[in-house]
């Protein structure tokens, strides 16, 4: 972090007397966004159930439901390294107020249209893309405004509460739109997404930042390529990327296809939907908690090994299942093991880049989480049609928990590298700096 963001994050702290698991709320910039961010998820989450039910109830179709999430995620895929060279060459608070407007507006003209009734499912699909290139802005931006809100000390809890704020919004929010999608309509849910935009909008404009100059020699392709070059020769960071991407493609569509098993094996409405996609909320709650405790990063290598093993065996479980009860609580555990990795793989990646690559390396960190996302939907939606959507879930898992084994076999040669790195970022939390990160789970 340079020294005008490092100013930024030390003249917005106060004296901490929160828990260890709450330091990174002792920055007044974090507090804004913070609370701003998890009621525009709350209202991000209601639009993502009742677009899934409006999709479904237009069209009873399996396909359409995965082409939808498609839509909503590929222009993350094409046009975040974009978002990420801009997250590195502009002001990144700028960038999040423009990104964040231009989605209140999207989740308006969707909820018009709904309300009105003149919504189509071309409709659908034409939002669903503008909302997804506003994301690909948005999320590498996002991630690497982390640091100049709370600088390198807080970081790592940072991470861990964004992750306890997504997921927590990804608990009221399916529930919420169960309900109103059962009583008022999928219209009502776009609205209040829309509305929710404006808390997130005004921390914006309430924070305190100093102006951040950074480095705009060359073309910007040429620090994309920058960027996906010190990926592809670091290779921690690249393992991590393909394990992420991996389970993200096979194991993370399960979600795309939870209409069907709301519907047509659990025998439910809108509001099963919600209880079961808050059930996968509470699992991942629960995980960025966790880790929201911890002080150092040492141990979270095995935890992505773990994690990715657990997901894949907790999907295929759910797709066994045909009672409502033990479908959600299986969701439990494959949202804990789901955000455990993911959230584990960011806090090392973002332990081991340096300052001035940070929003390109997460360019590509959000391109394997969330650009691959729409080929898994895609994917996930035409293997539905064809052999079923419990089957579908169960082919996911199993090739997740292959992933986790073949990571585990070269975790050994990864561990050295990984430690060299963290160790040159300073990122060790003040523990001694001769553990390494890929070991000592715990």
């Amino acid at each position: 972090m340079d020294d005008a963001a490092r100013t930024t994050a030390e003249v917005t702290t106060k004296p901490s007397r929160l828990p260890n698991a709450f330091r990174a709320l002792r920055h007044r910039n974090f507090q804004l966004f913070f609370a701003g961010q998890f009621i525009s998820l709350t209202g991000t989450w209601m639009q993502s159930v009742a677009q899934s039910w409006l999709v479904y109830r237009l069209t009873g179709s399996v396909v359409l439901l995965g082409m939808i999430g498609f839509s909503s995620q590929i222009p993350v895929f094409f046009l975040t390294p974009l978002g990420g060279a801009a997250a590195d060459r502009f002001n990144r608070h700028k960038i999040l107020l423009i990104t964040q407007t231009a989605a209140m507006f999207f989740a308006f003209v969707l909820a018009f249209l709904t309300l009105t009734g003149n919504v189509q499912i071309w409709h659908l699909f034409v939002i669903a893309v503008c909302f997804g290139i506003a994301n690909a802005f948005d999320i590498p931006t996002r991630q690497a405004f982390a640091v100049d809100m709370v600088g390198k000390e807080d970081l790592i809890n940072a991470i861990a509460l964004n992750s306890s704020m997504f997921n927590g919004a990804r608990i009221v929010g399916p529930a919420i739109a169960g309900i109103l999608v059962a009583s008022v309509g999928e219209g009502w849910c776009f609205f209040g997404n829309a509305v929710s935009y404006i808390a997130v909008i005004t921390g914006l404009l309430l924070m305190k930042i100093s102006p951040v100059i950074r480095p705009r020699t060359g073309s910007t392709f040429a620090h994309i390529a920058e960027g996906f070059g010190y990926v592809l020769k670091t290779k921690p960071i690249l393992a991590l990327l393909l394990l992420l991407g991996l389970v993200s493609l096979m194991g993370m569509p399960y979600a795309v296809l939870m209409p069907i098993f709301a519907d047509q094996i659990l025998g439910g409405g809108s509001s099963t939907l919600g209880f079961l996609m808050g059930a996968s909320g509470t699992g991942a709650l629960i995980a960025a908690l966790l880790l929201a405790t911890r002080k150092h990063v040492f141990g979270l290598g095995r935890w992505v090994v773990f994690a990715c093993g657990a997901f894949g065996i907790s999907i295929i479980l759910f797709s066994a299942s045909r009672n409502f009860l033990l479908s959600a609580l299986l969701l439990i555990p494959a949202g804990f093991s789901m955000m455990t990795q993911m959230s584990s793989s960011n806090t090392l990646i973002q332990a081991m880049i340096p300052d001035a690559l940070r929003g390109r390396v997460m360019s590509v960190y959000s391109m394997m989480f969330m650009g691959l996302a729409p080929l898994g939907s895609l994917l996930a939606g035409s293997l539905a049609g064809l052999i079923g959507a419990p089957e579908t879930v169960a082919i996911g898992g199993a090739v997740c928990i292959v992933g986790a084994l073949v990571f585990g076999l070269k975790f050994s040669h990864l561990e050295k590298e990984g430690r060299r790195m963290i160790v040159s970022m300073q990122m060790t939390g003040g523990e001694p700096a001769s553990k390494a990160a890929f070991q000592h789970p715990g």
